[in-house]
Parts: structure tokens; C-alpha cells; sequence
């Protein structure tokens, strides 16, 4: 049975923690279909598997913080959030055991994977065009400075109208 979840509902719950990126834990929940606290219980009953490079337990400087970016009921008042990273999300199959999370985690791998190809890609293609701009830069000076004084708005010169009553010559 292959779970259809499309990866850009998964990409959208990514979120960037501590410099990681991770997927909270009442996302995988849903994603999942069970129960945040099931969830977050058999994290807990496995706590082993989850070293801190595997789930970040979030503080509450953190959790306001994301609070103001992800529009999750209750996230402010959660006793604890828990962030997994791909690792973690990939040990989560092992301890939730459902076909379910078998293949939401295959999916989620599949995003992380799809993901990771799109930054080097950009990669790639800012490296080219760094690459391009050295090479020519000196051959389309003329033609950036050009453009760049056509872009700047023009000097007007204010010029006094009328007379300056009073004065005298």
C-alpha cells in the first residue's frame, strides 16, 4: 500500500530549529493520524533513539517564536514540543509501528531528499552565474554603467523664478 501525500504539504511543515531542519511533532502527528500525546508518549516510552541530534525539545522562547510563524492552535501552551530532524523522523517508523507510519515516513524521506537536490541545484546554477559574471564582467562594464545611470533618477538643477523684492543693485 503506497500512501499518497503530497510532498509539498510536507515541505510546507518544515520548518528551520537551531539551524536544522525539522517537523514538529503535532505535524507528524497529523500526518500520522494519531494523537499528538500518543505520539510524544512513545517518544518518551523510547527515549534512547532520540538523541539530541535526532529531536530537538524545543524551548519557550522557541515556542512563541514559531507560535508567530506557524498558525498551530495551542502551540503557545504545550507543555513540550518536540522537533524531529529527518533522522529522528525516520526512527519514528520504528517506534510508532504502522503501515501508516511506514509510509508517511517514506514520504517525508522523499521531501527531506527532494529538498536537499533543490539546494544544490541552486547551488550549482549560483556558482555559474558567479563564474559568468567574472568572465564578462570586464566586457559589460560599459554597458552595467550604462544602465545603472539610466536607473539612477536625474539631477534637476533648481533654478530661482521671479525676483527677490528689496534688493537693490
Amino acid at each position: 500500500m503506497e500512501l499518497m501525500i503530497p510532498l509539498d504539504s510536507i515541505k510546507g511543515k518544515i520548518l528551520l530549529v537551531r539551524g536544522q531542519k525539522v517537523l514538529l511533532d503535532r505535524d507528524l502527528a497529523s500526518l500520522y493520524e494519531v494523537e499528538t500525546r500518543a505520539l510524544n508518549q512513545a517518544v518518551r516510552r523510547n527515549r534512547e533513539r532520540f538523541p539530541s541530534d535526532f529531536m530537538l525539545e524545543l524551548s519557550r522562547d522557541e515556542i512563541r517564536h514559531l507560535s508567530q510563524i506557524v498558525t498551530s492552535p495551542g502551540l503557545k501552551n504545550a507543555p513540550n514540543v518536540f522537533a524531529f530532524t529527518e533522522q529522528g523522523v525516520a526512527m519514528l517508523a520504528g517506534v510508532l509501528r504502522s503501515e501508516r507510519a511506514i509510509q508517511v515516513n517514506i514520504a517525508i524521506m522523499r521531501t527531506f531528499v527532494k529538498m536537499r537536490g533543490m539546494v544544490l541545484s541552486n547551488q550549482k546554477l549560483a556558482k555559474r552565474l558567479d563564474d559568468l559574471e567574472r568572465r564578462y564582467d570586464r566586457q559589460f562594464e560599459v554597458v552595467l554603467d550604462t544602465i545603472k545611470e539610466l536607473m539612477e533618477p536625474p539631477h534637476k538643477e533648481i533654478r530661482q523664478i521671479g525676483f527677490a523684492a528689496g534688493s537693490e543693485d
